[in-house]
């Protein structure tokens, strides 16, 4: 559901205004067309039934369904150490959540050619995040999603980029903004082995166990706050996270 007659369309003056990059119909309707539905449902069998039960062993600690009772909009945030991540959140959550889920994705790669745009609009649903964008067109677009949807979940990466080391950086401001002035509450996640399956500059991962560590919940505050208490919660499942510095 929407929040008041909240509605895109092709015709309306948002979506003309908007760069030809953003105007995918999986994006702006929560009824998909029948070749999303298609492909979404496809990916969904291979991702979940295939590729991360006998190459990539998921293992999710946390309780999805209980988030989706109690918080139906968040801003989901995660360490990201690969090409993996966005694809790894989405396995760990039920795929008949899958609807409310939008996943920021850069559009340099995921768009970056035919088959991939096809790929990210009807398989994930993505929000294609130009790190170019001097307008901010994306984020405005998100900001009105998480402002206009009833229910969304949003997947951030709050480094901005993959970690080149494999360990946790800094954290932008972006995601802080989006939940202040959204007043959207911050899930934590932590994918423990994404940087080992696919390192930077890997073309496929590798076999192995991925654990996707469900947090808590934490309410729209400054960066440095959030970035403070990720931090804190991480370095309890893992001290190495952010480096040898943290292992004193």
């Amino acid at each position: 559901m929407r929040k008041g007659n909240w509605d895109w369309n092709y015709e309306n003056e948002q979506w003309t205004q908007l760069p030809g990059h953003l105007k995918h119909l999986p994006l702006f309707t929560r009824h998909f067309d029948l070749t999303s539905l298609v492909f979404r449902s496809l990916w969904g069998i291979f991702l979940k039934g295939l590729a991360f039960r006998f190459w990539i062993r998921l293992e999710v600690k946390g309780d999805f369904h209980k988030l989706y009772r109690e918080e139906p909009r968040l801003l989901i945030i995660s360490n990201h150490g690969s090409h993996l991540d966005a694809v790894s959140i989405a396995a760990a959550v039920p795929f008949k959540f899958w609807l409310d889920l939008y996943i920021s994705a850069a559009k340099d790669y995921w768009f970056a050619n035919p088959v991939f745009t096809f790929f990210s609009k009807h398989c994930l649903g993505a929000i294609p995040i130009d790190r170019k964008d001097r307008k901010g067109e994306a984020i405005k677009l998100c900001t009105n999603l998480l402002n206009r949807l009833d229910r969304i979940w949003m997947i951030l990466f709050p480094e901005g980029t993959r970690s080149p080391d494999g360990y946790i950086h800094d954290f932008k401001r972006g995601v802080s903004v989006f939940a202040e002035r959204t007043k959207t509450p911050i899930l934590f996640l932590y994918l423990e082995g994404n940087s080992e399956l696919m390192p930077k500059g890997s073309a496929i991962p590798r076999r192995g166990r991925l654990v996707v560590h469900v947090g808590p919940v934490q309410r729209p505050a400054p960066i440095d706050e959030v970035d403070a208490n990720y931090r804190r919660w991480v370095t309890a499942i893992n001290p190495n996270a952010y480096g040898p510095q943290t292992n004193t």
